[in-house]
């Protein structure tokens, strides 16, 4: 079997002191994520992460820098992730919009709310990001290239 990891994208959209989370049902239970689902094929990162947050959160996504790109797996038994996590701003907001399914809602909370659900986060990585920009840790997109059918 050829090893390889999960590839997904998460954002951290941060409004008046408070970060967009996603409530989900996992196989674990009920969790709390930023906005985050896996890269499609043919699909490059940045189109991923916006059609995520408009699936999961029926909000318009506009990505304005990179925080970290994270591997991660919970152990030795379970899948890696490959994790590109993005910072930006949401425009538009479709309150008709149906989300994804698992998806149970979606909230604003402070960074002491989410402190307060750390048992409830889906990894560890949704702390970690949030400290991440809040300490200002920031990369220029232009980092992320795409070549697909490109000869």
């Amino acid at each position: 079997m050829i090893w390889k990891p999960h590839v997904t994208v998460a954002a951290v959209i941060e409004k008046n002191g408070r970060f967009l989370l996603v409530e989900e049902t996992t196989a674990q239970g009920i969790a709390f994520n930023q906005p985050a689902g896996h890269l499609e094929e043919g699909e490059d990162l940045i189109a991923a992460v916006i059609r995520e947050v408009r699936e999961e959160t029926a909000w318009e996504f506009q990505p304005e820098a990179l925080i970290a790109t994270q591997l991660w797996r919970r152990n030795p038994e379970m899948p890696s992730f490959l994790r590109f996590c993005f910072a930006g701003t949401v425009g538009n907001h479709n309150p008709e919009q149906a989300l994804d399914d698992g998806i149970i809602g979606t909230h604003w909370l402070s960074r002491n709310e989410i402190c307060a659900r750390r048992d409830q986060l889906r990894s560890p990585l949704v702390l970690t990001t949030i400290d991440e920009y809040l300490k200002g840790q920031r990369y220029p997109l232009s980092l992320l290239q795409t070549f697909l059918d490109h000869a």
